[in-house]
This record gives structure tokens, sequence and C-alpha cells, in this order.
């Protein structure tokens, strides 16, 4: 230990020359960099640059898939609108075509509605005239009835009362026609 604390003291008292190279120092730092850089080059670089190719060609392969993804999403975006407007415009047509099934609809029901209704007029129509034509024939009936009833208490005989009957009946059958159209 004294030989190398005695050349550690003797350099000690010596300041470093850093700044001031000398020849031999520089070929040794040019040398070991030559050889530092040739195994560099031989053992590091290649796996180096090539993570760093790697690298590159991932992140352009990502970008390109971005892209792509974008202009998918574009597209699929302009096609989802135009399939909205055409959604739209059917709906509104559909909308159209409702409200002209449903006035039509309408319009046949009021038009059968006028018809069931005029339909009715004319069966009541027909019913009353048949009602009223039962009404003449009974009161004509009960008038004949009458009058028979009367001629035979002013005749205080009584004929035969089937002969009675037609005679009156032919009698008012008469009057009542031409009354009745008269009338009428």
């Amino acid at each position: 230990m004294n030989i190398l604390s005695l050349v550690l003291q003797e350099h000690a008292a010596e300041a470093p020359k850093v700044f001031n190279p000398t020849t031999n120092v520089m070929v040794w730092t040019w040398v070991i960099f030559i050889i530092l850089f040739v195994v560099l080059a031989k053992f590091a670089f290649p796996p180096i640059l090539g993570y760093a190719a790697a690298r590159e060609k991932r992140i352009q392969d990502a970008l390109d898939d971005a892209k792509r993804q974008r202009n998918e999403t574009e597209a699929l975006l302009t096609q989802q609108r135009e399939e909205l407007a055409n959604a739209k415009v059917e709906a509104q047509a559909l909308i159209a075509e409702g409200k002209v099934a449903a006035d039509k609809v309408r319009t046949d029901l009021i038009e059968r509605a006028r018809g069931e209704g005029d339909a009715l007029i004319e069966r009541a129509k027909v019913e009353i005239a048949r009602e009223r034509e039962i009404a003449i024939d009974s009161l004509r009936r009960e008038a004949v009835e009458l009058a028979i009833a009367a001629a035979s208490r002013l005749v205080s005989q009584r004929l035969d009362s089937a002969a009675d009957r037609k005679i009156v009946e032919d009698f008012l059958a008469g009057v009542g026609t031409n009354t009745g159209t008269g009338a009428a």
C-alpha cells in the first residue's frame, strides 16, 4: 500500500491536464472510439435500428388504420344520413297516404250513412203509406158499419147485411176515390 499511496500523492500534486491533450492520448481515444463504433455498428445498431424501424412501421400502420377507419366512419355516417333522409321522406309519404286513405274511408262512411239514411227514409215513407192505407181501410170499414147501422135504424127494416155492406162499400169506394185523389 505504500507504493500506491506514494504514486497517488505524486500525481495528486499535479493538476490533471484534461484540456492539454497529448498525441498519445488522442491516438488511444480515437482507437477506442473506432473500436467501440465498430462493435456498436456490428452488434448494437442493427437491433436498435430494427426496433426503431418496427416501431415506425407500427406507428405508420396505426396511422393508416386510423385514416381508413375515419374514412369508413365518414362513409357510414353519410350513408346513415341518406337513409335517415329517405326514411323521413318515406314516413311523410306514408303519413300522406294514410291521410288520403282516412279521407277516403271517411267519405265512404259518410256516403254509406247517407245511403242508409235515405233507404231508411224511403222504408219509413213506404211504411207510413202502408199504415195510412191500412188506417184508411179500417176507417172505411167502420164507416160502412156505422152507415149500415144508421141506415138500418132509419129504414127500420133490416136488409141482408152482406148485401148492405156490398152496396155501402161500393158507394164509399167511389166516394173515397173521388175525394181521396182530390184531397191527396
